[in-house]
């Protein structure tokens, strides 16, 4: 392939002429001036062209590279990269996989270029952050830049009560570990995130399910749990919660962290969405701090590769859970922890909720547009409850769909007992909207059929 002619037009204002080339790259690729496929001038021939040195375009071929524009072809030269179809043919092999429930991408090169350009004083730390152990729940320079995260959700909380754990996995493990024994009862909503499943079933605790409403977990059947059972724990997650996508309201935490108090029970809130939801009701954390854990991922809010969970604990109990941090191996990369301080610190952190919040909007809007059956949605949320139509199963949902190139999850993922006919489609797991389009209409055609005629069974 004969290489393209291409000259990019350079705004080197206010960046290194290496990244104004990379970011032309990038402009021009969208734009559709570079094909999909085409080849790149050589580095010497684009320096000649440029009447620049030799290295900065070399560089500028790198950037390019690391922000997946790019490839390199051995022998052959550097080609635009050519994107994976988008389900081009329904089949299993380009599956869309819409059981994930990832924040959606956003179209914004500048502020993914800030997110990577944030992390370049890292270097300025040395050996310190790269050749020493640090001590678990983090380091204070990041627990202190985690208060001031929280802080919008929690307007009290201190440094000291900040630990810092991988994900909301390892803080869920830490917390269970201290509060509970093998054998001893948790209460959960009945419908629950499943990865605190996977931590209950591996410490071999009992989770006793509560029934809930349209507003969320049931306060009369946490009463009658703590009366007839004297659980160790109540886990929940009352602001967008994980699969329903309610959020339970202001006097209804009253009544539950009342209760909590009343019986001694502590209790763990799940607030990983909280940061995505304007006006979003005070925390059970904020209502009663000297009993509830409060665990803060920024999976969602902010990026699943960082693995960092911020953990308020009530007074006293810091040394307790980061003991268990140590002994579970829940202590967070150093690096990661690093990354997520200097996103928050730069205003980067705050730059992509922001986005993330956008991009869902515009996808909830699509998809309420697109479909004609009654769901659970939330302003801020990604995630969609859809109760199965009649006179489809949820069982027979979920395998027509795949067999189409999508991917979903049934309730009996979430459920502690009986599962409703009902699933949860990831909003944000399409790389893009034309993606979620596409994905969207193919379970309004599946819908429209008759279970029997969408089987491929012969």
């Amino acid at each position: 392939m004969v290489a393209t002619s291409w000259t990019p037009r350079l705004d080197t204002k206010d960046s290194p002429i290496y990244l104004a080339i990379a970011d032309a790259l990038a402009t021009d690729i969208a734009s559709g001036r570079l094909a999909e496929g085409a080849r790149l001038p050589t580095q010497r021939r684009l320096a000649d062209d440029l009447d620049i040195d030799f290295t900065t375009v070399s560089r500028a071929y790198a950037e390019a590279r690391s922000r997946g524009l790019v490839e390199g072809k051995v022998g052959q030269g550097t080609y635009v990269r050519t994107r994976p179809s988008r389900l081009s043919s329904l089949q299993p092999s380009g599956l869309v996989d819409m059981s994930m429930n990832l924040p959606p991408r956003f179209d914004n090169s500048a502020l993914t270029r800030r997110m990577w350009d944030a992390t370049k004083d890292l270097e300025a730390e040395g050996l310190d952050l790269l050749m020493r152990y640090q001590e678990p729940g983090g380091i204070m320079r990041d627990r202190m830049t985690a208060t001031s995260w929280l802080m919008k959700r929690l307007p009290d909380v201190s440094a000291d009560r900040i630990l810092i754990t991988a994900g909301a996995q390892g803080g869920l493990h830490a917390i269970l570990s201290v509060l509970a024994e093998p054998g001893d009862t948790v209460c959960a909503e009945e419908l629950t995130y499943p990865g605190f499943r996977s931590v209950a079933s591996h410490l071999k605790l009992k989770l006793l399910p509560l029934e809930m409403d349209e507003q969320g977990l049931l306060p009369e059947a946490f009463a009658k749990a703590c009366q007839t059972t004297k659980p160790k724990a109540l886990y929940c997650m009352p602001t967008l919660h994980n699969p329903t996508s309610r959020t339970m309201p202001h006097g209804r935490r009253l009544e539950l962290v009342e209760l909590a108090r009343t019986y001694n029970v502590p209790v763990i809130e799940d607030d990983a969405y909280g940061a995505l939801v304007s006006g979003a009701p005070a925390p059970l954390a904020v209502l009663a701090p000297e009993i509830v854990y409060h665990v803060a991922s920024l999976s969602k809010c902010l990026s699943p590769a960082l693995r960092v969970a911020y953990v308020a604990v009530p007074n006293g109990r810091s040394p307790r859970v980061a003991s268990a941090i140590r002994a579970s191996a829940s202590l967070v990369s150093p690096l990661t922890s690093a990354t997520a301080s200097r996103w928050i610190e730069s205003g980067v952190a705050d730059a992509v909720c922001r986005a993330i919040i956008q991009e869902t909007a515009a996808r909830v809007q699509t998809m309420k547009a697109m479909l004609p059956y009654e769901v659970e949605v939330s302003p801020g949320g990604f995630h969609v409850w859809l109760a199965v139509p009649k006179p489809w199963s949820r069982g027979e949902l979920v395998s027509a769909l795949r067999s189409v190139g999508v991917g979903i999850v049934s309730s009996d993922a979430f459920a502690l007992s009986r599962p409703p006919e009902a699933v949860r489609l990831g909003l944000g797991a399409p790389a893009t909207m034309k993606e979620l389009t596409h994905s969207l209409s193919l379970l309004v055609d599946l819908l429209a059929q008759e279970p029997a005629l969408s089987t491929t069974i012969i």
